[in-house]
């Protein structure tokens, strides 16, 4: 079974800001909505919202742009064993607002609190109207990691990502890729460079390689598969 092709939306009300304006921490702008109008116009044009404490709504298009072309997700030897071993599955749709909400809960480092309650609102939207997706890993009925991000064709934004058992956010990325190379899909797109995301296999391009690259793929027809799968499957030679 495939994801459902996602709804139409009418044409966005403001006028979002070019992507080379952006300042050298990537930001471009503020305010806005988090309506789904204008977040799939933004993330068609390589923009993403990413709320900070005390100033009004803060988009921004990082120059360089931490990618994953589909079938570069690095798997490292230790995963490849976690993932034969672990006995979990995987589903996609199957769960979207728990992942968000799990995305969304204080971490000890820190992270995660950035997803805030509009945030969670505005994703959940565009997921009823297929715009948005999750990858859920499970070990039997429980929930043990999974990510979610904004799909524009052939361009998967990936937007967070969590954990409850070793490397299951990992079984999530290595899940999706999978899937989203077996549809079609062509760039995971994991937004800001880190050292994490680069051992993970993404990497560091241009602002203008990656909006030309998201130019060609944001049309395509891309549908994710949802069925559930074990996820030691992917180990296999």
């Amino acid at each position: 079974m495939l994801a459902v092709p996602p709804t139409p939306v009418a044409s966005c009300r403001w006028a979002l800001p070019e992507p080379a304006d952006a300042d050298e921490s990537g930001l471009v702008g503020f305010g806005a909505d988090l309506e789904p109008t204008t977040l799939v116009a933004a993330y068609r044009n390589g923009l993403f919202p990413w709320p900070h404490d005390d100033v009004p709504l803060p988009w921004f298009s990082p120059d360089p742009r931490a990618v994953i072309p589909t079938g570069g997700v690095r798997v490292t030897r230790s995963l490849r064993r976690q993932l034969a071993r672990s006995g979990w599955t995987a589903t996609v749709d199957a769960a979207f607002a728990a992942v968000v909400d799990a995305c969304a809960a204080p971490r000890p480092d820190g992270e995660g609190t950035w997803v805030t309650a509009a945030m969670r609102g505005a994703y959940r939207a565009l997921h009823e109207l297929g715009w948005a997706h999750s990858v859920e890993v499970w070990a039997a009925d429980e929930l043990v990691g999974g990510l979610y991000g904004v799909q524009v064709g052939g361009c998967f934004t990936g937007e967070s990502m969590f954990h409850h058992a070793p490397d299951a956010s990992k079984a999530a990325l290595v899940e999706l890729d999978a899937r989203f190379s077996q549809a079609g899909g062509a760039l995971i797109d994991c937004q800001m460079p880190t050292n994490h995301l680069e051992s993970l296999g993404a990497r560091a391009v241009d602002r203008p390689i990656f909006l030309d690259a998201l130019a060609q793929v944001r049309d395509d027809d891309v549908r994710l598969a949802v069925d559930r799968l074990p996820v030691s499957r992917l180990t296999a030679p």
